[in-house]
C-alpha cells in the first residue's frame, strides 16, 4: 500500500537510475524524429505526484538509446545500482531504459545485483513529446511498486503499462503498442493496480552470479533456411569464446550448421542453443543430423527457455567459471 505524506522527512527514499531511451526523448525540430532530451531530472519532475510518495534521488547514468546497452555499459550500470541501494535510506531503484533493450538489461542486473531491495526496470513506448506518452505513469507506477512491501525479494522487475514481470521471463512483443511486455508461460508477477500492487505469484527461478573482472565475447548467430555454416565458423576463428545459436523449433538446425558447431566445439569454443520460437523450451529431442540430439552428442549445451539474447547473457557470466558442457548445462538448468 501506498499514501501520500504532507511530511518530506516521512516518505521513503526512492532511487532513480535514469539510463536513457525512449521515455527520456523529444521530437527533434530539425529532424521531426524522436532523440534524447531529458534528464532524470526532467523525467521525475514530470511527474509531481511522486513527491507526494517519495523521497527522489536521480542518478544520472547516461543518456543513450537502449540499442547503444550492452556488455560495455552493464557491469558499470550494476555498479551504480549496487552502490545505490547500500545506502540505508534508499528503499529500491527505479531504472529508466529504452524497451528495446530493456528485458537484458534488466535479466543482467537480476543475475548481479546481491541486495534483496526492490529494483524496477521501466521506459515508454512513446516518447516525450506525444500527447499520451506512457512514460510518466509508468514511472510512476514504478516507484508505487518499489514502495510495496511485498515487492521486496522479488529481483528486477520490468513494469509497463502496470504489468509487472520477472527479469528472467519477460520479452518485448510489439513494436509500438504499450502493451509489448509479456512473460509468456510464465506469466505475469502481478500488477500495479489504482489502489495498491497486487502480486500473484514469486519469480522462483532465480539465480546469482558474480560480476567478472572482463565479460567474455559472446557471439549470437540464428539459425535460418539454407544457412551454410560459415558465421559460426568465423566466430570461432576471430576470438569468440563462445557462441549462443538461435535455432528452430526444440533447437535443430541443418547438416552444414551441425558441421560448424562441431567445429567451434571442438576447437575448444563453447556453444549453447536456444530456440528462436518464443514459447517452450530448447531440448535435444531430435536424432536427425542437427537435430538436438545430434547437437548434444557433439558437445552443445540447451538454453531451455532462455531467448537467444538472455542466453548469451548467461553464458557471458557462467562462463569465467566453466566452459566444460554439464559445467554450463548446470546454469541453464538452474
Amino acid at each position: 500500500m501506498w499514501a501520500p505524506t504532507s511530511d518530506a522527512q516521512e516518505r521513503p527514499t526512492v532511487a532513480v537510475v535514469a539510463t536513457g531511451g525512449t521515455i527520456a526523448m523529444k521530437i527533434d525540430p530539425a529532424t521531426r524524429a524522436p532523440v534524447p532530451a531529458l534528464s532524470g531530472e526532467d523525467l521525475t519532475a514530470a511527474v509531481p505526484k511522486l513527491k507526494d510518495i517519495a523521497n527522489v534521488r536521480v542518478v544520472e547514468f547516461s543518456n543513450v538509446p537502449s540499442d547503444y546497452m550492452g556488455p560495455d555499459r552493464w557491469p558499470s550500470l550494476a555498479k551504480k545500482v549496487e552502490e545505490v541501494l547500500t545506502d540505508p535510506n534508499v528503499v529500491g531503484a527505479v531504472i529508466t531504459h529504452g524497451t528495446d533493450t530493456l528485458d537484458q538489461t534488466a535479466y543482467f542486473l537480476d543475475l548481479t545485483l546481491n541486495s534483496d531491495k526492490p529494483v524496477v526496470a521501466v521506459g515508454a513506448q512513446r516518447n516525450a513529446s506525444d500527447w499520451d506518452s506512457d512514460g510518466p505513469r509508468n514511472l510512476l507506477n514504478a516507484v508505487r511498486q518499489v514502495l510495496a512491501e511485498e515487492s521486496k525479494g522479488k529481483g528486477v522487475t520490468v513494469t509497463l503499462n502496470s504489468y509487472i514481470n520477472a527479469a528472467r521471463d519477460v520479452r518485448k512483443a510489439h513494436t509500438s503498442n504499450v502493451q509489448t511486455f509479456t512473460s509468456g508461460d510464465a506469466g505475469y508477477l502481478g500488477y500495479v493496480d489504482e489502489d495498491r500492487v497486487v502480486f500473484n505469484r514469486a519469480p522462483l527461478r532465480r539465480q546469482q552470479l558474480s560480476l567478472p573482472e572482463r565479460l567474455p565475447r559472446v557471439d549470437l548467430i540464428p539459425m535460418y533456411s539454407g544457412a551454410d555454416g560459415s558465421y559460426v565458423r568465423h566466430a570461432a576463428d576471430t576470438g569468440a569464446e563462445a557462441i549462443v545459436v538461435e535455432a528452430y523449433g526444440w533447437g535443430n538446425v541443418n547438416e552444414a550448421m551441425h558441421d560448424a558447431i562441431k567445429y567451434a566445439i571442438d576447437k575448444g569454443v563453447p556453444v549453447v542453443i536456444a530456440t528462436k520460437v518464443p514459447n517452450g523450451r530448447a531440448l535435444p529431442v531430435y536424432g536427425f543430423k542437427g537435430g538436438g540430439n545430434t547437437l548434444q552428442k557433439a558437445g552443445a549445451v540447451f538454453a531451455g527457455d532462455l531467448s537467444g539474447d538472455k542466453a548469451r547473457i548467461l553464458t557471458m557470466l557462467a562462463l569465467p567459471t566453466t566452459k566444460e558442457q554439464m559445467g554450463l548445462q548446470k546454469f541453464f538448468d538452474n
